[in-house]
């Protein structure tokens, strides 16, 4: 027998098949340190949205949530790309 035990068709030719039928995947994070997979989900997600913006030429300051929404902010308000080629004026004295 190949498959898991709770695998719902006990048709699969390897373990390694019937897990990944089943989405079961390995988490990089340590519970004992305080981690949880929504810990990893959160750093996957910003992850994910770090690359999106680097692929439409934005280049946030890191790769937290923060960060990314004031890359993205920062480039919508003057229609330019944030990133190192971006300059933002400090603002004026009186």
């Amino acid at each position: 027998m190949a498959c898991r035990s709770g695998c719902r068709t006990q048709d699969h030719a390897s373990y390694a098949q019937c897990c990944q039928d089943a989405s079961i995947g390995a988490w990089m994070v340590a519970q004992s340190k305080g981690f949880d997979q929504a810990t990893q989900r959160r750093w996957d997600g910003e992850l994910g949205e770090y690359k999106a913006l680097r692929k439409q030429g934005i280049q946030p300051d890191g790769t937290t949530r923060p960060h990314l929404e004031k890359a993205k902010m920062m480039s919508d308000k003057v229609g330019a790309a944030y990133g190192t080629d971006f300059n933002a004026a400090s603002p004026m004295g009186d």
